[in-house]
């Protein structure tokens, strides 16, 4: 099978799910997570209709970017502060801000290039010691910082869910959408309109997270994988 045709039909069940959910297919934004592909097939991608894809490496990001300005790119991988340039100049959206120092230095790139960068804050719901992310507790402290930094605007939140048990990702993803409740009660009007994104779900458990509100789900595997089921 094609990666245009696993993207099609990916995104028709997305688009079913949204309406199973009684949400409108417009809700969710599909980002498709090329970091297993090269160039030709983005272009399989982009040529089915894909216009949001996510990488999760600076240097892909880079590269794919590049080649393709014409579609909106994600920065969905760990952020590290020697590569902030690099991710700034490229990503529409970035996914795994979780770190104060990191957000400064995404402000400051971000003055520097004129612009204001869209961010997530991505938290780890879960508790797992092998998830980045801040705690929950912690959120409110990251979101007060850099809410106050003007080249910042915040978007939203991003969480993995944990692997193979589907109940404990939807605990998760309930969670994570409380926790956005909870941020937007304590902003401005103007920040709390801007702050509706929710990123969370891939390949193997997206189908929950659109039932728990995401708004962004981030599908690799199924779109390029042959081997996925």
């Amino acid at each position: 099978m094609s990666i245009a045709t696993r993207y099609d039909e990916v995104l028709s069940d997305v688009h079913g799910e949204c309406r199973r959910a009684g949400r409108a297919e417009q809700d969710v934004t599909l980002v498709a997570v090329s970091k297993t592909v090269g160039i030709d097939g983005v272009q399989q991608a982009i040529d089915a209709g894909a216009c949001d894809l996510g990488e999760n490496r600076p240097d892909q990001l880079v590269a794919k970017a590049e080649a393709f300005p014409q579609v909106s790119w994600h920065f969905i991988g760990n952020i590290q502060s020697r590569q902030i340039s690099k991710i700034v100049r490229h990503a529409h959206l970035i996914h795994s801000l979780y770190e104060d120092r990191h957000a400064a230095k995404i402000n400051d790139t971000a003055a520097e290039l004129g612009k204001v960068q869209d961010v997530l804050l991505e938290v780890n719901v879960s508790g797992e010691t092998s998830k980045s992310g801040v705690t929950p507790g912690l959120l409110p402290a990251l979101v007060q910082f850099a809410s106050g930094l003007p080249n910042l605007r915040l978007r939203g939140l991003m969480t993995m869910a944990p692997q193979g048990d589907l109940d404990a990702a939807r605990d998760a993803f309930a969670g994570l959408r409380r926790l956005a409740d909870e941020m937007r009660g304590g902003m401005d009007e103007q920040q709390a309109a801007a702050f509706d994104q929710l990123s969370m779900g891939m390949s193997e458990d997206w189908r929950i997270a659109i039932e728990e509100g995401a708004t962004i789900v981030r599908i690799g595997r199924a779109i390029f994988s042959d081997d996925f089921e």
